[in-house]
């Protein structure tokens, strides 16, 4: 009986450890994986984000900022994903943009990845997967999938409450590694605060006029299929707005006030802070949903569930879903068209600030397929990959 005791004892250690040394390669493979970006011929620059600022020099927040010059005068506009790695649509269409993009008048400057420490964490008790993938033909294009919040091992410890600086709001303590609860940023504060206070200084130093932040929301959620603008915004989002609920976009895209009493947002302390114009936009994710049924690639992927579906049934979402789901190609082209047709109407409303862009595919074209605008960096110039 003793010698029983003593095998299963042995064995549920050996088990153990190897259950800790798999669980110890996933986690490691997921934090160091390298998303690599074959970056237009059109390219200008390749910075960093710590060229603006060295307080986030040296961490892995410190990421690629992708400049397209014309050379030609006109508007800046910048336009990052990823504030969110749960939100995939924003780091998709960013890479979509780099890849393919080219600038004929004014500059346009892209961040795929603002908070790459988030897409290294994960939500816990959520099951969410460690990576999702798109089939371009040659092969597949992988990013990693992750949370909100940033990763505690690149920021620690959280304040029992965050105080928001420089207005004082108190928020979640969880909100200070959430890098769209830490504009305009602090340069002595934790990671999420000194990659915002380094994305201000960018801001700044190269003078731009639009900023767009790339988010995704679950269709519980009211701010859903949206624009939210800075009031210096106002004319140019609600003409986008009308302009796509016309043409071509099935769902209606509206728009909304950035709150002034709620601080930490992007639309409200970049406009607040700076010159530049912010806007974030919002589409539809079922994944995010705390309705959805089986958590998978697939759901994030194809936004089909079934359980999401019921529940529009009876009228508690902000946003339709039908069989047809709301597919990742659907999603990145509202972002890219909305893009698009902010610039457009940039160039109507305020024309010192014309911007002129070309190579970027249409709304039909982008809901038919994503797979022909990544390119392999298998055979591409070694010049022209760089990874995030």
């Amino acid at each position: 009986m003793k010698n029983k005791t003593t095998i299963v004892k042995i064995v549920a250690v050996a088990l153990a450890v190897v259950m800790m040394a798999i669980a110890g390669y996933m986690f490691r493979e997921h934090r160091t994986y390298k998303e690599p970006v074959v970056v237009s011929e059109y390219i200008t620059e390749v910075k960093k984000l710590s060229d603006y600022s060295d307080v986030i020099k040296g961490t892995v927040n410190d990421c690629n900022v992708y400049i397209f010059d014309s050379g030609v005068p006109g508007g800046t506009i910048l336009i990052w994903g990823r504030s969110h790695p749960e939100e995939p649509v924003g780091v998709m269409a960013c890479s979509l943009i780099v890849e393919n993009l080219k600038v004929t008048q004014g500059r346009v400057f892209v961040i795929d990845s603002m908070n790459t420490s988030a897409s290294t964490n994960t939500r816990v008790g959520e099951a969410y997967p460690r990576f999702f993938t798109y089939d371009c033909g040659w092969g597949a294009m992988k990013w990693r999938f992750g949370d909100r919040a940033g990763n505690q091992l690149d920021s620690w410890p959280d304040p029992e409450v965050y105080i928001h600086y420089p207005s004082g709001q108190n928020l979640a303590n969880v909100d200070v590694r959430n890098i769209n609860r830490t504009w305009p940023g602090k340069a002595n504060g934790l990671l999420t605060e000194r990659t915002n206070y380094a994305a201000m200084q960018m801001i700044k130093q190269e003078g731009i006029d639009l900023a767009i932040d790339l988010h995704e929301a679950e269709l519980e959620y009211s701010v859903e299929n949206t624009i939210v603008f800075h009031q210096r915004g106002d004319v140019v989002g609600s003409m986008v707005s009308m302009d796509l609920t016309a043409d071509p976009f099935d769902v209606a895209i509206t728009c909304n006030y950035s709150p002034e009493a709620l601080h930490g947002l992007s639309h409200r302390e970049i406009g607040d802070w700076s010159d530049c114009v912010p806007y974030t936009f919002e589409v539809a994710e079922p994944m995010l949903d705390r309705i959805r049924g089986i958590t998978d690639e697939a759901l994030l992927m194809e936004g089909k569930d079934r359980f999401v579906m019921l529940a529009g049934d009876h009228k508690p979402l902000y946003s339709p879903i039908d069989e047809s789901g709301w597919p990742i190609e659907k999603r990145v082209a509202r972002h890219i068209t909305t893009i698009l047709k902010t610039i457009e109407w940039n160039n109507m409303i305020n024309p010192d600030q014309t911007i002129q862009v070309e190579g970027i595919p249409s709304y039909q074209e982008l809901c038919q397929s994503l797979a022909p605008y990544y390119y392999t960096p298998a055979t591409a110039p070694a010049d022209r990959v760089y990874y995030d």
